[in-house]
């Protein structure tokens, strides 16, 4: 049998996580499959996409009040506004109250 490639095993997990049904279960999922550390790495990541997308802060604001990197921040707004994935477009325009 041949080892399932990087993109099989993402398109897999991706498919699994479409099966989650509530918070509770994501932050199950979450615990099972990382660290404490990747886990508010993460979280860290997602904070800041949603600070950027709200447009008030600079970088530098949002490293003094979240302590995360200018490096993340810097990571995290090239993704949020230049890269192809879009993924976390597809979220932050999902949020409540969010202009579609």
């Amino acid at each position: 049998m041949t080892p399932p490639t990087s993109a099989e095993l993402a398109d897999d997990l991706a498919a699994a996580l479409l099966l989650l049904r509530s918070p509770d279960e994501a932050r199950a999922l979450l615990a099972d499959l990382c660290t404490p550390a990747e886990i508010r790495t993460i979280a860290e990541r997602w904070h800041v996409a949603r600070l950027l997308d709200a447009g008030d802060l600079t970088y530098r604001e949002i490293h003094a009040a979240t302590g995360v990197s200018t490096t993340t921040i810097v990571r995290v707004a090239r993704f949020l506004r230049q890269e192809e994935y879009g993924g976390y477009r597809v979220l932050l325009n999902r949020l409540p109250g969010a202009a579609s």
